[in-house]
């Protein structure tokens, strides 16, 4: 009696779709997230939302449906989800605060996971961070409880997870300075399960991580926990950093704009040839080693301002790619291969993406 009450509540409540992960949460931690014959799994209509316009979950705010969703905050939860998109054969992508994807106009076919871990916890200087965090939340946080090695984030978009998949970094900080430990869910591979790594298995490098190492070769995990190691500070010294590097990019950057960040990665200064270092030698940079701003060649090129669609290379920071009227993921991409061909015609450097396309 008590197995179907609850089945007759989940095809209740699943309709509701604030409710739905509060539902499977309870499903699955009193084994009934399988029907009552047998091994049977619940119907993907309760365990899935169908027919999601991904461009709300996009700060590009671009992008077509995804077939199937489920934002997930719970390990338990997760592990029965990606089992389920197995059985179902469903392709699965995995989809953070949306602010360093472009996703396609078609949307996706198959099933978009959004990892929701919110937890946010310290014990002293040792703070452990659900993924979904947001980095704006993160750093609230660090402020409250005088924590400090953050603060070149201030004003970062995106969550924990997606930042620690990129390892990102600015003003001559990085993610990894200080990761102690990162907990994942493996999808590609075998049953999923949960992973701990240390900082140094992390593999983290320039905008780089075995996470994303790992994706590119079909072997994606999904982040949900990360272990910080931070340093008691100074409450109002913390806050003044961090506020200071929101300044200057709401004054640099053209946050007015729906955008998802810098479209390219800046050019290691080894890479460049000797003529582009002899051209560029005052504008060369640390970030956290010798670069050269791929913002200096996009405008070196005279490619500020230039359009493609609703699509246009930012005049106030050319590396940022904005949607100025309603662009398409087509009007971004072709945007995006005009950049690229005329970088390398002119200074014969190819450009690399920091952005993911869907």
């Amino acid at each position: 009696m008590t197995v179907y009450l609850y089945r007759l509540c989940y095809n209740y409540l699943a309709v509701l779709g604030a409710l739905r992960g509060i539902v499977s949460r309870i499903l699955i931690k009193h084994n009934l997230s399988r029907s009552l014959y047998g091994d049977v799994p619940l119907s993907i209509e309760f365990m899935f939302e169908k027919d999601v316009d991904l461009k709300k979950l996009s700060n590009y705010k671009i992008g077509g449906k995804a077939d199937y969703f489920a934002s997930v905050g719970a390990t338990e939860e997760l592990i029965e989800v990606i089992k389920e998109a197995k059985e179902k054969n469903l392709d699965i992508f995995i989809l953070g605060g949306g602010t360093n994807v472009l996703i396609g106009d078609d949307g996706f076919r198959g099933l978009v996971i959004k990892p929701n871990f919110l937890s946010l916890t310290n014990d002293g200087d040792e703070l452990k961070v659900g993924a979904g965090v947001t980095i704006k939340d993160l750093l609230n946080f660090c402020i409250d409880n005088s924590l400090s090695g953050l603060e070149w984030a201030g004003g970062l978009p995106g969550t924990v997870g997606g930042a620690i998949f990129g390892n990102a970094g600015a003003f001559g900080g990085e993610m990894k300075d200080n990761v102690a430990k990162v907990v994942s869910v493996n999808v590609d591979e075998g049953e999923p399960k949960v992973l701990e790594r240390n900082n140094e298995e992390c593999k983290f490098g320039y905008r780089d991580s075995v996470f994303k190492k790992l994706a590119q070769t079909g072997k994606r995990e999904i982040i949900t926990e990360i272990e910080f190691d931070l340093e008691l500070g100074e409450k109002r010294e913390i806050e003044t950093k961090i506020q200071e590097k929101i300044d200057y990019r709401q004054a640099k950057q053209p946050l007015e704009y729906p955008n998802i960040g810098s479209m390219f990665k800046n050019v290691k200064w080894d890479t460049l040839p000797e003529e582009v270092q002899a051209r560029f030698l005052e504008k060369k940079k640390n970030d956290p080693f010798p670069v050269l701003p791929v913002a200096v060649l996009i405008d070196a090129a005279g490619l500020k301002g230039s359009k493609e669609g609703g699509a246009q290379v930012s005049e106030k920071h050319p590396n940022f790619i904005v949607n100025v009227d309603s662009a398409s993921s087509a009007d971004v991409k072709a945007l995006v291969d005009k950049v690229q061909n005329k970088i390398k015609a002119e200074f014969g450097v190819e450009l690399d993406r920091e952005v993911i396309f869907l």
